[in-house]
């Protein structure tokens, strides 16, 4: 403990660049709160020869990432390279098995193979950890493994993707629609060329099944996550959200029910009295609800350099005092292998827009379509009259079960009065 913690980065993107520049920068006070001095000896990247805005001077560079994890002089590997396979995949078994410590940010890889990886690190007698994953600077999953372990977790929730907060919050702003909007993000450098990792909701449901898994005690499953995108949100949905005291969130929702564990990510109308009604552009909050502690949300940056830079460090310095502790609260073996809870058993209310013909009797076939599955209406809005056109009807639901609900939009869906596909957006109470 009273020597160097070595360490060795794969990956130099703007995370890996930032965590050199941090590293650098706070090198004395880095010192002072991790017990020993934290000593870069060796880096890997795509590319030697492009600039970057970093100091590496006196760093060995690696031409192979896998020689981190065999490097005799390399203590915790951090894997910053992405992806949920592939070298990414390699590196982190290979530098376990070494006996040396990951830290990564790297959420597809937990969230497609964090158990065993959690698993081979206890093992090894070697930490895993992966602040960075899950929502950049904000500390969530330290606050699951520490802050919070008193607690059995009723519900989580949170938006997890910057780059959809930031167009739905923009969207609302302007009045402009998703794909003019997506455009201008892509242009500000907020959305990737092909945004639909994030857009269509991959992203965040990575970040939701890891978070599930640290706050339930239970195997991470992704492919338990229900999911949806943000695409069909449009500007008509985002003003008429506000007209009903709403505001148009994409959420990932875990909660434990009757027929297992629910994973959603999925545009919802939230509250405005709710909190994270309010957390808006490319900010990120998670809400986690205890049996003791109540309700607490933590917010803040959820991406970009300096943010996702303070979470790797932040393990870093567990790893320097050598807080061992399970990668996911309790023991990869005792992680319960629970059943993930069918999409069509969710209970909540709805709010469903259709584009129909202005004509009499289209209300009553689409009641009738909705009372068929005992579906009762809260409340109902209907904007204008275009005897020659369409125009939109809006309506709200009491609670029901989800597929009913399915059922009722499918019969609504073959009336002829309806011009095209309903809209349905879930509402959440908080």
């Amino acid at each position: 403990m009273n020597g160097p913690l070595k360490i060795g980065i794969a990956g130099l993107g703007t995370v890996g660049a930032g965590v050199v520049k941090l590293l650098a920068e706070h090198d004395r006070l880095l010192s002072l709160r991790g017990g020993r001095r934290l000593k870069l000896v060796a880096v890997s990247a795509r590319t030697k020869a492009k600039k970057r805005d970093i100091d590496l001077d006196g760093v060995r560079w690696e031409k192979d990432p896998l020689a981190l994890a065999s490097a005799p002089d390399v203590d915790v590997v951090v894997e910053l390279i992405g992806g949920s396979s592939g070298v990414a995949k390699r590196l982190a078994e290979r530098a376990l098995r070494a006996g040396k410590h990951v830290v990564t940010a790297n959420k597809a890889l937990l969230a497609m193979h964090g158990v065993e990886l959690a698993a081979l690190a206890e093992k090894r007698g070697a930490i895993l950890a992966f602040e960075a994953a899950v929502a950049g600077g904000i500390p969530i999953i330290k606050a699951l493994r520490e802050g919070l372990v008193g607690n059995r977790v009723a519900r989580l929730y949170g938006i997890l993707n910057g780059t959809c907060n930031y167009i739905l919050t923009t969207m609302r702003e302007t009045g402009r629609d998703f794909d003019v909007v997506l455009a201008e993000a892509q242009a500000a450098g907020y959305a990737e060329a092909d945004p639909s990792f994030d857009v269509d909701g991959i992203d965040a449901a990575h970040k939701l099944a890891v978070l599930t898994g640290a706050a339930f005690g239970a195997r991470v499953n992704f492919p338990g996550v229900h999911v949806e995108g943000i695409r069909r949100v449009t500007s008509m949905d985002i003003g008429f959200a506000e007209e009903l005291n709403f505001r148009i969130k994409l959420l990932g929702l875990a909660r434990e029910t009757p027929y297992g564990i629910e994973q959603r990510v999925h545009p919802c109308l939230v509250p405005l009295e709710a909190p994270i009604a309010h957390i808006e552009g490319v900010f990120n909050a998670v809400a986690i609800e205890g049996d003791f502690v109540g309700k607490t949300m933590f917010q803040g940056r959820g991406a970009g350099q300096g943010p996702t830079a303070s979470a790797v460090v932040a393990d870093i310095i567990d790893v320097a005092r050598g807080r061992h502790m399970p990668a996911f609260v309790v023991p990869a073996d005792k992680l319960a292998d629970k059943k993930a809870a069918p999409m069509a058993r969710h209970v909540g209310a709805y709010y469903i827009r259709l584009m129909v013909q202005d004509r009499p009797g289209v209300i009553a076939a689409v009641s009738k379509a909705l009372a068929e599955e005992r579906i009762s209406l809260e409340s109902m809005l209907q904007r204008g009259r275009s005897p020659a056109g369409e125009v939109p009807v809006v309506l709200t639901t009491h609670e029901t079960e989800e597929a009913r609900m399915q059922r009722a939009l499918s019969r609504i869906a073959k009336l002829k009065a309806v011009a095209e596909e309903p809209c349905l957006i879930r509402i959440e109470s908080f």
